[in-house]
Order: structure tokens, then sequence, then C-alpha cells
């Protein structure tokens, strides 16, 4: 539709080469000799497709990208492994634009690898900066120094969810009625379990679009659809449906999709097709729920 007229906004200050900058998400300056993780010519931490979409919708990305800052080598890690589910979600970038595009909605994808810091989880959590993952061992991630902890957590997940809340923020202010939506993926095998589902849905206090979204779902009987399976949303292991979703009492939902569907251009067609459709049902059968 008008994908083309919505440009791609980068939130860290680009190049002095006169490229305008973003004000949304970017980390303060501060001061003294604090640690600098990521270069100039290094991608942001986040990019925003669509920020004035006209949709409900906003649409978030917290594993999109497997970029590693040049200042952390491999993280001790192999292409392969690196390439791999245990450094970010398969296909979510590209499911995302596509359901952005057909939704005309803001898409938030945060760029860099979970294994750098997992913008999904709390700070505090054991896993915010992961020592191992499956079956391998992220040597570079052990002994990390307070500064080097806050260069990761200012520069990559700071900015990430300063820009979801300014968008939030900006979105409440003009009285506009907003639906969150966290898209991830999952491997079709962990710890040598296959796992039976194709596509999972997310939640935990608040389940009134995620009931909506998994009947809509099940109507189609070839599919598999978790009910909070493979994972579930909690206080302890998330954080952008908990901070971005409950805690404004928005509606809100989490989509896991399995990542051998999404792995190529037409399985992420075929779900951003799927998945804007079923949405927007679900978000018109919860207005009228909430309206009776």
């Amino acid at each position: 539709m008008h994908g083309g007229e919505r440009g791609t906004r980068s939130l860290r200050t680009v190049s002095a080469s006169g490229a305008a900058r973003s004000a949304i998400g970017s980390p303060s300056s501060g001061s003294g000799s604090k640690a600098v993780l990521l270069a100039q010519d290094e991608p942001p931490a986040l990019t925003v497709e669509r920020p004035e979409g006209a949709s409900i919708f906003v649409l978030a990305c917290d594993h999109a990208g497997r970029q590693v800052p040049r200042a952390l080598g491999t993280l001790g890690l192999s292409d392969t492994e690196l390439a791999s589910h245990i450094a970010w979600d398969i296909g979510t970038a590209g499911v995302g634009r596509r359901l952005s595009e057909r939704l005309d909605a803001p898409l938030l994808l945060q760029n860099y690898s979970r294994l750098v810091i997992d913008c999904n989880r709390p700070l505090d959590a054991p896993d915010s900066i992961a020592t191992a993952s499956e079956w391998a061992q992220i040597s570079g991630n052990d002994n990390l120094s307070p500064a080097a902890i806050e260069a990761r957590v200012g520069e990559v997940f700071q900015p990430y969810h300063d820009g979801l809340r300014q968008i939030l923020d900006a979105r409440q202010q003009e009285r506009r009625r907003t639906i969150l939506i966290a898209i991830h993926s999952f491997t079709p095998s962990f710890r040598g379990t296959a796992r039976p589902w194709e596509v999972g849905v997310m939640y935990h206090r608040d389940a009134r679009l995620a009931t909506a979204l998994l009947r809509l779902l099940r109507r189609d009987e070839r599919l598999a659809v978790g009910d909070n399976e493979p994972y579930a949303v909690d206080d302890a292991s998330d954080f952008t449906i908990p901070v971005h979703g409950e805690a404004r009492r928005i509606p809100h939902v989490g989509i896991e999709i399995r990542q051998d569907l999404i792995a190529d251009e037409a399985g992420q067609k075929t779900w951003a097709g799927r998945l804007a459709n079923l949405l927007r049902q679900a978000a018109e059968a919860l207005a009228a729920a909430e309206s009776a």
C-alpha cells in the first residue's frame, strides 16, 4: 500500500556527513570515560519503520538482528553458531517488515544479537547477558566488568526500550488506540527434543487479546497452536510485554513462530498475511467485547 512512503529511522546518531539525527532512543552523551561499545560506522541498536503508521498495532521484534559489535569480536563463537537460533530470532525481521507494510504499523527492530544483551530480559535476569545457550558456551560473556555491562545496557538495551517507550508515550498522549505485538520465533528442536507447535501465543496477566487470537488460529485445523507454548510470559524472564504492555494496561500479545516456517521470503510472506488478517479480527473481537 503506502510502504514506500514511510522510511526507516535509525535511532542512534549517524555519521557527521549530514544525515538527520533522530531523538528517539538516543543514548545520553554522559561524561567521564565510559566504555564505548558501538563504533560510529556500526548499525544503531534500534531501527524503526513506519513510526507514524496509522495502524492501532505497534510491532516489536526484540531479537530481530544478529549483529555483534566489532569490539566484542565473535564472543568466542563460530560463524555457524552466530547464524543459528541461539543468536537471534530467525525470520522475525522479515515477518515484521511484511506485517508492518500490510497493517501500516510502526515496527521496532533490535539489530544486535541477543547474546550481546537480551532485550527481552530484565537486567537482573541470570541470562540477560548469557554465558551459555543450548549447547554453546559463550566465553566472550564471561567475567564482564561493570563498565562492560554498562556499555551493553546503555548502547543496546536502553536505546531499544527508550524508542519503544517514546512511540507508545506519543500515541498515549494523542489518545490513539494501541495494541502491542511482540514477534518472536523458536527453533523446531531444542536440546534434542522436537517441538510440535507451529505457532505459539504468549501472555501473562492479561489474556484478552491472546484468547481471541488463539481461537482464530485454531480455526485452521492444520496448525498446531501453542497456548503459552513453547514459551510463556512472566516477570522473571520477559521485559517487553510486562513493561510496555501490562504496565500500560494496553492490549498486547506475544507471538512465537517456528523458525523453519519463516526462514525464507515465501514463509515470511505467508505468515505476515495470515497474522495481518487474524490480528485485525482479534482486535475487532476485543473492541466488541469491551463495548458490550
